[in-house]
């Protein structure tokens, strides 16, 4: 006669295999997490980041842009992000920052978030100075996510599902992370990080 295991026996057999599954695949590090994770960036820059309605956002600062800039630096990873832009946000993803005081589009490799740009070739969906994009997508007035793969020189962006680079570039080998502020609204739920 076959013997079947009562159902909480069972669970009790396969919930550890199944935890053990899901720690294997649990390297991604949480920046932010809802109104969660201003802790884990240090501020550069005069801009209000709060956090406001289940996201981290910064609607005003000074003259110059502003940013987060995670404490931990990191070299080939897949940054998955989660965003809402006001059409007019002037904002971004920067990656291996060469110095994490001095941000900016010669400094890191900047994943653009400007729908407004008035040169829209490294516009929203192109990484400024490195891979245009044609045409240019729009981020405004929704939430979007935005992939960012670095991999050696390898540099990938898939926008909500479009991939609207993917070009090689070497003048960057890694350093920390960075979310801007330069104007408008921009609002992060969502940000995590993989390492490769």
């Amino acid at each position: 006669m076959k013997k079947t295991l009562p159902p909480r026996a069972l669970l009790a057999l396969l919930l550890p295999a199944a935890l053990a599954g899901c720690a294997s695949m649990g390297n991604s590090t949480v920046l932010v997490d809802g109104p969660r994770g201003l802790e884990n960036f240090n501020r550069v820059g005069e801009a209000n980041w709060s956090a406001v309605d289940g996201a981290i956002q910064a609607t005003a600062g000074g003259k110059d842009p502003a940013y987060l800039v995670t404490k931990v630096s990191y070299t080939d990873f897949v940054i998955r992000a989660e965003f809402w832009a006001s059409d007019d946000a002037n904002s971004g993803v920067f990656i291996r920052c060469r110095n994490p005081a001095e941000i900016g589009d010669e400094t890191c490799y900047e994943a653009n978030i400007f729908d407004q740009r008035p040169d829209p070739t490294y516009g929203t969906g192109a990484i400024v100075k490195v891979a245009a994009v044609s045409p240019m997508p729009k981020a405004g007035g929704k939430w979007n996510t935005y992939e960012i793969t670095a991999r050696g020189k390898r540099l990938t962006l898939v926008l909500n599902g479009v991939k609207t680079v993917d070009v090689e570039d070497g003048k960057l080998a890694s350093g920390p992370i960075a979310l801007q502020w330069g104007r408008g609204t921009i609002k992060f739920r969502k940000v995590e990080i993989t390492p490769l």
